[in-house]
C-alpha cells in the first residue's frame, strides 16, 4: 500500500510521524507507561484518520497547523484503542502492526496505562487547539463525541456485547459506523467545523462530507471483515480468522464473502459519487479520490 500511495500522501504522514515523536515531554521518556504508550503509537500503520483530515484540510484551504492537534490526538485516540483491543479481557490478540501487541510486550498492565495515558493525553491536546484557537470549539466537541460513548466506545461496547449472538444487519451496521466509522467520520468533519467557524456553514458542503465519511468508514470496516478470511496474517500485520473464532457478527460472517464483497463495491460507489458531487462545487478532490481507491484495493 505504501509505495502507491506514498507520491501524494507521504507529506502527510511526514507531518503526523514528526508530531507524533513529541506528544509526551521529554523528561518521561523513560517511564514505563510512556514507553508502552509509544511501543504502540510508533509501531507503525497507515496513519488513515489523520492523513484524512489533512486531505479534507487541504481541500478546503484550512490552515494545517490549526488541524495538527486533531490530527494527533485522533491518532492517539485510535492507538489507545487498538492496544486495549488486544488485551487478553477483549480480543486477547498477540499480534498488531507485525509486532507482539503492547500487553505482550510490556505486560498487561502498563499496556492499561499506556492506552489510558494516551486517552487522556489526546484530550490535552485537543483542549490545548481550543486555547489556541477558540473557534476551533465546534470541532473538539464533534471530535469527544466521536470518540466516546456515542461513537467509538459505544461501538465497542455493542460488539463485545453481540458476542456469540446473531444480531440484525441494523444492529451490525450501528455497531461498525460507531466502532470503525466515528473515528473517520470525524477525521474528516473536524476540518469542515473549523471552515465553518470561519466561513459559515454550508449544509451541501457538510452534508457531501459527511456522505463521503459516512461510506469511507463503512467501507473501511467491510474491507477489514473481508481481509480477516482473504489475507495472509504474515501480510496483514495481524491475526486473521479471529472473527469466527471470538463468534463476532461481521460483514462476512452474517452476510457471506460474496455478498460484502458487493456490499463493499456499492459502498465505493457512493463514496466516489460524492467525490464527484463536491469537484463539482469547485473543490480539488484528487487526493481524496486517489486514498479512495488504495482503501478500496488495500491488502492490510
Amino acid at each position: 500500500m505504501s509505495e502507491k500511495i506514498s507520491f501524494f500522501m507521504k507529506k502527510y504522514q511526514d507531518r503526523i510521524e514528526e508530531l507524533l515523536l513529541h506528544v509526551f515531554p521529554e523528561e518521561l521518556k523513560d517511564d514505563p507507561t510512556v514507553k508502552a504508550s509509544m511501543y504502540s503509537l510508533l509501531a507503525g500503520g497507515k496513519r488513515i484518520r489523520p492523513v484524512l483530515m489533512y486531505m479534507v484540510a487541504d481541500m478546503l484551504k484550512v490552515d494545517l497547523e490549526v488541524v495538527d492537534d486533531f490530527a494527533v490526538a485522533m491518532e492517539m485516540i485510535h492507538t489507545y484503542s487498538l492496544i486495549h483491543d488486544d488485551l487478553p479481557c477483549m480480543d486477547n490478540d498477540t499480534l498488531r502492526r507485525g509486532k507482539p501487541t503492547c500487553h505482550i510486550a510490556n505486560g498487561e498492565a502498563f499496556a492499561l496505562l499506556g492506552g489510558d495515558a494516551l486517552l487522556n493525553r489526546a484530550f490535552e491536546r485537543v483542549l490545548s487547539a481550543v486555547a489556541k484557537s477558540p473557534e476551533t470549539a465546534r470541532a473538539a466537541v464533534c471530535f469527544g463525541e466521536n470518540t466516546g460513548i456515542l461513537g467509538m466506545i459505544g461501538g465497542q461496547s455493542i460488539d463485545l456485547e453481540s458476542e456469540g449472538k446473531k444480531i440484525d444487519t441494523g444492529r451490525l451496521c450501528e455497531l461498525h459506523e460507531k466502532k470503525t466509522g466515528a473515528l473517520i467520520n470525524a477525521s474528516c468533519l473536524i476540518p469542515y467545523y473549523i471552515y465553518a467557524a470561519k466561513n459559515g456553514e454550508d449544509k451541501e458542503l457538510y452534508d457531501l462530507i459527511h456522505r463521503f465519511s459516512a461510506g469511507t468508514g463503512l467501507g473501511f470496516q467491510i474491507k477489514d471483515d473481508l481481509l480477516d478470511v482473504q489475507a495472509d496474517a504474515s501480510v496483514l500485520g495481524k491475526s486473521t480468522g479471529k472473527d469466527a473464532r471470538d463468534q463476532k457478527s461481521t460483514f462476512v460472517t452474517v452476510f457471506g464473502e460474496a455478498s460484502a464483497q458487493k456490499m463493499l463495491d456499492d459502498t465505493y460507489t457512493d463514496v466516489f459519487e460524492a467525490l464527484d458531487e463536491l469537484t463539482k462545487k469547485g473543490y480539488d478532490c484528487s487526493d481524496l479520490r486517489d486514498f479512495s481507491d488504495v482503501l478500496q484495493n488495500r491488502v492490510q
